[in-house]
């Protein structure tokens, strides 16, 4: 399978909206997320690329099929989620880019996706003047029921492109987990990495 990875914005951009709701549903119901959603939610949630104009949609398709997709905005379009986990950090929100979500799809994992969605989004920044990338990850306890065995974290991939976690910069947001009645508060942690400047 030969993956085509590639940005979408504007009217490209909203037409993938709708696929990318239920890949995030898809792919979010798996570790860590254990994320139980559903597509109304997801088309409010998904508002906010529809209204930055600065927003982006890295799709990974085969032939015409979106099988991957990763999301970013200016990080001031998500300032009421996230301005208090920066709150004496020193940084400036309008100088960094949010690259939000990621999701693939797990048959096509391990091609080089997860390069090619940040290549992009990190692309996509610098050429909106952005110093500085970042993404925020969920924290779970090593000791929750649902972790798989064989988890691996990403810590090391992104690690290896730059990024590192920004201390005490963490943001909490609620969802319904799959296995859970309710919403409940899930810790989440930033990193961050400066963007090489342009030449």
């Amino acid at each position: 399978m030969v993956l085509r990875i590639e940005p979408l914005t504007g009217a490209a951009l909203e037409a993938a909206l709708d696929d990318v709701a239920r890949l995030r549903i898809e792919v979010f119901r798996a570790w860590p997320y254990l994320y139980d959603g559903d597509l109304a939610y997801e088309r409010e949630y998904l508002q906010s690329y529809r209204d930055s104009a600065g927003a982006v949609v890295v799709g990974a398709f085969d032939g015409d099929r979106l099988v991957g997709a990763a999301t970013g905005t200016p990080l001031t379009d998500h300032a009421d989620d996230f301005a208090a986990a920066f709150a004496g950090s020193g940084l400036d929100l309008r100088e960094i880019f949010y690259c939000a979500e990621s999701v693939l799809l797990p048959a096509y994992r391990g091609q080089g996706a997860g390069h090619g969605f940040f290549d992009l989004r990190e692309a996509h920044a610098l050429a909106l003047g952005f110093s500085k990338s970042a993404f925020c990850s969920v924290l779970r306890p090593d000791t929750h029921p649902l972790r798989p065995r064989d988890y691996a974290p990403l810590d090391p991939f992104w690690q290896k492109r730059g990024y590192v976690p920004l201390p005490g910069v963490r943001a909490a947001f609620s969802w319904k987990d799959i296995d859970q009645a309710d919403e409940t508060k899930k810790d989440l942690q930033f990193w961050i990495r400066d963007l090489p400047a342009r030449a």
